[in-house]
């Protein structure tokens, strides 16, 4: 089994400043065998910038340094321990005040893909057809649920950036978890912050992953897309195929 991968973010058309956060590996990190991330942060002035690096580093750390061989366990343990250093610090310094960050991550273990969510950054998987894996945990997400809101509308919603779970914010991270088995050659999961996800339709996602062309190529299409569109966030891509 080996992976490749390709990852790019863009600070957008209308913000001052980048808090998306992406790191990949294709190699083992610890007991995985690889590992994806994206994180969105959120707070004011360096507030997310900071929560968003500082969440990825910390689970990066302990995921290195842990010999837990079960994926779900071992980031569990990993986000909480990010989760706690966040708040510890937006509860100490006023400067942090408030500050998290969603996060996605995903890692590939044979034909079996471990994925861990909090927040609306999402993961994709395609394999000729695009399937989001993750449920955004968003107020117009549980408004779709409830039957409140139709899925056209939520893109364009005035309340489409409320999230309703993130790390750093209360004392235990609620993380979900998704187990996606019969991965198979040449499968690519999309992992992305919502600064892609607002600004471009599945449709076109899937479009653009469809095409020929490295990932590389795919995703900076992707970013120039967003752009395209508005750019009004904060843009993350990671792109992962496997090859079994």
């Amino acid at each position: 089994m080996s992976v490749t991968s390709y990852s790019i973010t863009d600070i957008g058309r209308q913000r001052q400043m980048n808090q998306d956060y992406v790191f990949t590996s294709e190699i083992s990190v610890g007991t995985l065998p690889n590992l994806f991330i994206v994180a969105d942060g959120m707070g004011g002035y360096k507030a997310g910038e900071y929560a968003s690096k500082c969440t990825v580093d910390t689970i990066v750390n302990e995921v290195s340094f842990s010999n837990d061989e079960s994926p779900i366990r071992l980031l569990r343990n990993a986000i909480q321990k990010a989760n706690s250093k966040i708040r510890q610090k937006s509860m100490s310094d006023d400067n942090y005040k408030g500050m998290g960050t969603t996060l996605v991550a995903g890692t590939f273990d044979g034909e079996i893909l471990t994925v861990a969510n909090v927040g609306d950054s999402r993961l994709y998987l395609y394999n000729g057809s695009l399937k989001q894996i993750t449920t955004d945990h968003s107020l117009v997400e549980e408004m779709i649920r409830m039957g409140e809101l139709e899925r056209e509308r939520a893109r364009t919603h005035p309340d489409k950036n409320i999230i309703t779970r993130a790390v750093g914010v209360v004392e235990q991270v609620d993380v979900d978890f998704f187990e996606v088995e019969d991965i198979s050659n040449g499968d690519m999961i999309l992992l992305c912050s919502d600064g892609l996800t607002n600004m471009v339709e599945d449709s076109e996602i899937s479009e653009i992953l469809g095409m020929k062309g490295s990932l590389e190529d795919k995703a900076r299409l992707l970013v120039q897309t967003a752009n395209a569109h508005g750019g009004k966030d904060n843009i993350a891509v990671v792109l992962a195929e496997l090859y079994i």
